[in-house]
């Protein structure tokens, strides 16, 4: 049996609550677990935003499907070219507002090898 994602509890501004993990203020979550996403760690910036070095820990988790949250007020940049990546490796790629992507996520969570990459701000 596939690990199963873990589910997002809650999210408002500033804090994600997640199963298992606890609060984090940006997560990385994918099947069988989760971090605090670290802007930090790949040098992410709201422009130009998400890169494929932020959704490479994703992949190397399984995840068959990527959901990508641009932020609460959608400020945080998803470039095409790192949708095209992930296309170009067969991975389904979703982007979308923060509460919206959470929603897509845990609809896919009992379902698919699901992850993502959420923010919790701007």
């Amino acid at each position: 049996m596939l690990p199963r994602s873990p589910r997002i509890l809650s999210v408002t501004w500033g804090r994600i609550e997640v199963e298992g993990l606890g609060a984090v203020k940006d997560l990385k979550a994918w099947p069988g677990g989760g971090r605090a996403w670290d802007w930090n760690e790949t040098g992410t910036q709201h422009y130009p935003g998400v890169q494929p070095a932020d959704v490479e820990e994703l992949l190397s988790h399984g995840a068959t499907v990527v959901v990508l949250s641009r932020g609460m007020q959608e400020r945080l940049a998803v470039p095409k070219s790192t949708v095209d990546e992930m296309h170009a490796r067969g991975v389904e790629v979703h982007v979308a507002e923060t509460r919206a992507a959470v929603d897509l996520y845990n609809s896919l969570a009992d379902s698919t090898q699901v992850a993502g990459l959420f923010h919790s701000t701007c």
